[in-house]
């Protein structure tokens, strides 16, 4: 039986990339046009896992989709980098010079800032999808209009590439995490990364303590991002990407962890795929 992943966006996207490369080709897929749609596919069981993206090498941090991971008490299973190649896209026989908008997600229009730096008369409209908008211009053979997206898309839905890879840093990567509604059971060998949320005293030197406690347990961090508590204003969450090389490293820091935290919660424990 196939399994069912939720993707934000429609064929064509980069989620929908990050499926293929990650599940295979035998899978069935929910589009959906908004990462609280992606989650509610997954809580409401009409998919079996989904994949979001949480950060870009040049956009930053996707900081709503932490809170989202959070507060739907949903678990990361796994991780993709995906490489991101954006390209101007429109109706066949037009030129740029032709083109008066262009509308895309808001972090695709993020990441190619400067190349529409040089086109002044082109308005940047924020979208749900790169892919989504690419077929609209199809379906409803908007001239004048283009997408940003992928070639995947272009090819998709027939559109003319006016400029390729626009994006600002040729070395763009988006991370994307596996998210699945249960406790995922990956084995100890097919660990070595872990996400977690935790919170602490509002006093001075805690969180330098836990870095420390991390750093003494032999855990490596690759990311730590805070986030507020909307509940209790000016007090924050913290959450962090840790690797490790024994997971009886892990298992004596989290031990730590649970006593020096007000609240610790495991969000995943997976593959690094930055090493694969």
């Amino acid at each position: 039986m196939k399994s069912t992943i939720a993707i934000q966006g429609i064929l064509g996207s980069n989620h929908h990339k990050v499926a293929q490369l990650y599940f295979g080709n035998e899978i069935q897929l929910d589009e959906c046009l908004s990462f609280d749609a992606l989650v509610h596919s997954l809580i409401h069981g009409k998919s079996d896992y989904a994949i979001m993206a949480i950060e870009n090498t040049i956009a930053g941090s996707i900081i709503p989709n932490y809170a989202l991971i959070d507060a739907n008490n949903i678990h990361i299973n796994g991780e993709y980098y995906l490489n991101i190649h954006h390209h101007l896209m429109a109706l066949p026989n037009q030129t740029i010079e032709d083109i008066t908008e262009v509308c895309s997600h808001p972090m695709a229009l993020l990441q190619c800032k400067e190349f529409f730096k040089q086109y002044p008369h082109i308005k940047l409209v924020e979208d749900n999808d790169t892919a989504e908008v690419a077929r609209r211009i199809q379906e409803q053979k908007l001239k004048g209009t283009a997408a940003i997206a992928t070639k995947t898309a272009a090819e998709l839905f027939q559109l003319h590439v006016l400029s390729a890879e626009i994006q600002t840093i040729k070395t763009n990567a988006t991370r994307f995490v596996i998210l699945q509604k249960e406790k995922p059971s990956n084995g100890i060998d097919q660990i070595d990364k872990a996400s977690l949320r935790f919170e602490l005293d509002h006093k001075r030197g805690s969180l330098a303590t836990v870095l420390n406690v991390m750093s003494d347990c032999k855990l490596n961090l690759t990311k730590i991002q805070s986030l507020p508590i909307i509940e209790t204003p000016w007090k924050y969450a913290f959450f962090v990407d840790v690797t490790f090389e024994a997971y009886e490293d892990y298992t004596k820091a989290i031990s730590i962890l649970e006593i020096m935290s007000t609240s610790l919660k495991v969000l995943g424990t997976y593959k690094n795929q930055r090493n694969t």
